[in-house]
């Protein structure tokens, strides 16, 4: 009997640790079968990371380029420099002459008008200026030795359609009608410059691929179009409602 307790000892003792160990398994495989059979998840990518996409060539595929990508202000030609410059210039005498609008004359659709007109060139007269200083040129095509002239030979202070001081003195005096008129007429020639100014722009070889500065010059070129219209209707309708 007494040779008999150690080996029941041992085997009480030996069956605990068996069923500790079991359960400890058990527990263990519980964690670890999920794990293990569970479809494993597509890591995620970084959203932060910026992603460049380079358009592919008609028929062709676009390509994904890596995060460090820059892009490259395209090229440009002497001649862009100089429409935007001179535009600028430009606009700012239309800018000047819708400012006179308010305090000589009361006719609604001829404010409404120019509204849209000082609107809209201002807007452009910032893009242009936000152009020329992207590529490091001045906002003022003033040359050495040619204080008075751009390279087309276009007086600085003249550019196609634009009123002369004369012009611009008369506009100020007129006051109703007569401003009207002046106002209409001299719009219509203004408008007319820009449309040359543009078209001098495409015909010069190699200006206007810059995809911005082509957009800008479309878009001047068909607002303007509308807009020369409206006025010659305007202009129009005037010796009927005189008659009244």
């Amino acid at each position: 009997m007494v040779s008999c307790l150690p080996q029941r000892n041992f085997f009480l003792f030996h069956s605990k640790h068996m069923l500790r160990s079991a359960s400890g398994s058990i527990a263990l495989s519980a964690m670890l079968l999920p794990a293990l059979f569970s479809p494993a998840r597509p890591q995620q990518k970084d959203s932060s990371a910026p992603v460049v996409v380079q358009p592919g060539a008609p028929g062709k595929p676009s390509k994904t380029l890596p995060p460090s990508t820059k892009g490259a202000i395209p090229p440009r030609s002497q001649a862009d420099v100089e429409f935007m410059q001179g535009m600028i210039m430009h606009h700012q005498q239309a800018v000047q002459m819708t400012a006179l609008i308010a305090a000589h004359t009361g006719n609604k659709d001829l404010r409404s008008l120019g509204a849209r007109i000082s609107s809209s060139q201002s807007g452009e007269i910032k893009f242009m200026q936000r152009w020329l200083a992207a590529r490091g040129e001045p906002i003022s095509m003033a040359m050495p030795g040619m204080p008075d002239m751009d390279r087309s030979g276009h007086p600085m202070s003249l550019m196609p359609g634009m009123l002369t001081p004369e012009q611009m003195e008369s506009l100020r005096k007129a006051k109703g009608a007569e401003f009207d008129h002046l106002f209409l007429t001299g719009m219509i020639q203004h408008h007319n410059g820009a449309l040359i100014m543009v078209k001098d722009l495409f015909d010069t070889a190699g200006a206007g691929q810059d995809a911005d500065l082509f957009n800008f010059a479309t878009d001047a070129d068909n607002t303007q179009r509308a807009e020369i219209k409206i006025m010659q209707s305007m202009l129009d309708q005037k010796p009927s409602e005189e008659k009244r």
